[in-house]
């Protein structure tokens, strides 16, 4: 079996657009930003670059009484959510402990909110995808119905913009669906990581600077 020369498979997809109509288009343009979302935001939640490998290993190695420099020092080098969390452990060991879980603890919210910054798109993109393809198919229909016992080709651009319009909204809305839960996922997995760090840390800070 020979393959599609490649510019067919363009002037195919292209045709597959061109057919939808208006609301193919900006079902495109929805594509487009979503597939940038998930980019930046794949980039922005990578395990390492939230919770790095260094930062974690010395926390695990601290005992109580060593020093915190070296900690700091590897926050510094490793800007992350962890290591925010972790430095506001660090500035506020002169308070009493209580409070300074209460200040971790607002500080952690900041940080998952920034982790999740963005993914509101790709919620939005899986509800307004499809309807928009309900509207791409509703505007072919009322083609058709214009267009019945007139001209055929007419009706059977009404049923091309009908269907690929409702294949398109689908094709948009599942990955965006699926990507949206997997971050989500991947964002509570590593809080709840995050937060068994923390605790470590102060359990063996506070034994030296008293509770």
């Amino acid at each position: 079996m020979e393959l599609l020369p490649l510019a067919s498979i363009i002037q195919g997809a292209l045709d597959f657009f061109i057919k939808g109509g208006f609301f193919m288009l900006l079902l495109l343009i929805l594509s487009v930003i979503s597939v940038t979302v998930m980019i930046l935001r794949g980039t922005a939640i990578r395990r390492n670059a939230v919770l790095p490998p260094s930062i974690s290993a010395e926390i695990e190695r601290l005992q109580p009484g060593d020093s915190l420099e070296p900690l700091q020092k590897l926050i510094k080098q490793n800007p992350s959510a962890l290591g925010r969390i972790v430095n506001t452990v660090i500035s506020h060991l002169s308070w009493p402990r209580g409070e300074t879980i209460e200040a971790v603890q607002t500080r952690a919210r900041h940080e998952v909110a920034r982790l999740e910054a963005g993914l509101v798109v790709l919620e939005i993109a899986t509800g307004i995808a499809p309807l928009l393809g309900l509207l791409g198919t509703l505007s072919g229909l009322v083609g058709i119905f214009a267009s019945i016992g007139s001209d055929p080709v007419l009706v059977a651009r009404g049923i091309a913009e009908a269907l690929n319009t409702t294949i398109a909204g689908l094709g948009v809305a599942v990955p965006c669906l699926v990507t949206y839960n997997h971050f989500q996922r991947r964002i509570e997995v590593m809080s709840v990581e995050m937060e068994s760090m923390v605790s470590d840390l102060i359990a063996k800070c506070y034994p030296q600077h008293g509770a």
